[in-house]
């Protein structure tokens, strides 16, 4: 985003008309949400983003050729800067697994009520993770039933912290005001983060940090 009081651009995607229709209208009536463009399936979506720039990329999952998977991992590795938040009817491990390992950031399910919407589109637009209670209820059961990996370093107790922090939404600033640290610190225990957790971004350590149980389903940062 350009400064603090611009709106959060937003290119969104679903195969259903209807849908692609109602989610529109409705993310224009929110406040400090503007589309950049609306797309019907996967490859329109990834061409919208590279022509729009926006700050979040809306997915629905089960699109007509490239899908949402596909199309989250082509933005996120052409267009770093644009978050992707998936909102599908589907909460399966399978697709809720393979979003986040796409780089997803966010994960709502189409029960989302408007506000929760806003919210995680805001969230995402400042590298902040949003994921839906019930896909945290789900990450939590596959990471109990998945051995843990022996590689993934040792994490410091602050360490530890700042990752609950960062994977329950938590942005630098405000991890730096909860702990009484700067933001440099704060940074500086993210890239030991992704160092020892082997995480290339903030999306990859959040499923870390549910797959290794240090978030409880519907924790937030408070």
């Amino acid at each position: 985003m350009s400064g603090a009081d611009a709106p959060v651009r937003v290119v969104l995607a679903d195969d259903q008309a209807a849908v692609r229709e109602g989610l529109e209208l409705l993310l224009e009536t929110l406040p400090g949400i503007a589309v950049a463009a609306a797309a019907a399936d996967g490859d329109a979506a990834v061409e919208a983003v590279a022509r729009t720039e926006p700050d979040v990329a809306l997915l629905d999952l089960h699109m007509p050729g490239c899908d949402g998977i596909e199309a989250t991992r082509r933005i996120r590795e052409r267009h770093p800067a644009t978050q992707v938040v998936v909102l599908t009817t589907y909460a399966d491990d399978d697709s809720i697994l393979g979003a986040l390992r796409a780089g997803a950031l966010g994960y709502l399910t189409k029960d989302a009520g408007r506000e929760e919407i806003r919210h995680a589109l805001h969230a995402a637009a400042h590298g902040q993770a949003v994921l839906d209670p019930a896909v945290q209820r789900r990450l939590v059961a596959a990471a109990s039933r998945a051995p843990r990996p022996a590689d993934s370093g040792e994490l410091t107790a602050r360490e530890i912290e700042v990752l609950r922090l960062l994977a329950t939404g938590g942005s630098n600033r405000a991890i730096a005001r909860r702990l009484f640290i700067s933001e440099a610190t704060v940074k500086t225990h993210i890239n030991h983060i992704f160092a020892k957790t082997r995480s290339p971004d903030r999306a990859a350590a959040v499923r870390y940090a549910y797959d290794h149980g240090f978030v409880r389903p519907g924790e937030t940062a408070g």
